[in-house]
């Protein structure tokens, strides 16, 4: 099985619905730097396949990364793909359940990523979810946040997906197949036939929240985990990295 070629694959569809996404990784790595420095460790929480860890490696060579998920599928890709990365450590591990935390290796750490993947997360179990994290790490701890948080007004709301679409035109993304065609394709490998399955005994339904909402239940969570201040530190649109510091 062609291990990278898929990790790319999902690389290339993910850019599809966040056309900034380099320079959000750029960002979050930025965050980490310079709030914890060159050598952290750092939780990936809801990490997929691990695009966001081998970036921070990348930028941070002396880093480690323990990245965290529950999806069977993904964990497996990543592995295949990026596993021998030195550095980087892989652990299954559901967030919406507060064991994760125990099975994490002893030890504080220095920051908590994480990019597209906390809107999973059902607003009830934010203060429980971020609680969690603010254990996990140390005083001067830093936890970023890349992901899509809308506005409570109707207004911006509109107003951020025109200057989306305008953005788009002027930096048009090459197209790539959808998240649904990309799950199908990937179905079809038998190397993955076990994991597939071990997912649908997992299934996880996504949340329905609203999207304007988001962004004020994360901040309210993360404020009454101890996170102060907590604020955004690059924005396009409803694209945001949000930060805490510990």
């Amino acid at each position: 099985m062609d291990w990278q070629g898929w990790l790319e694959r999902w690389d290339a569809q993910q850019r599809t619905y966040v056309p900034e996404r380099e320079e959000r990784f750029a960002v979050i790595a930025d965050v980490v730097e310079t709030a914890v420095g060159d050598r952290p460790r750092v939780l990936d929480l809801g990490c997929g396949p691990g695009s966001l860890s081998v970036r921070i490696l990348d930028r941070l060579p002396g880093a480690s990364v323990v990245a965290v998920d529950a999806d069977p599928v993904l964990l497996a890709l990543g592995r295949g793909a990026v596993g021998a990365r030195p550095g980087l450590s892989w652990l299954d591990a559901d967030l919406r359940s507060a064991s994760w935390v125990s099975a994490l290796p002893g030890g504080s750490y220095d920051a908590a990523v994480s990019t597209t993947a906390l809107h999973w997360l059902p607003a009830t179990g934010l203060p429980s979810f971020y609680a969690s994290v603010a254990a996990v790490l140390r005083p001067g701890g830093v936890f970023v946040d890349g992901d899509h948080f809308g506005f409570s007004e109707p207004a911006l709301s509109g107003l951020a997906k025109g200057l989306q679409s305008v953005w788009e035109q002027r930096a048009p993304v090459p197209p790539a197949e959808s998240w649904e065609d990309w799950w199908a394709a990937l179905r079809g490998e038998p190397a993955l036939a076990s994991a597939f399955a071990e997912r649908e005994q997992r299934r996880h339904e996504h949340p329905r929240s609203d999207e304007s909402d988001r962004l004020v239940s994360h901040v309210s969570a993360l404020r009454a985990a101890g996170f102060c201040p907590v604020d955004t530190v690059w924005q396009r649109g409803t694209d945001r990295v949000l930060v805490g510091l510990r």
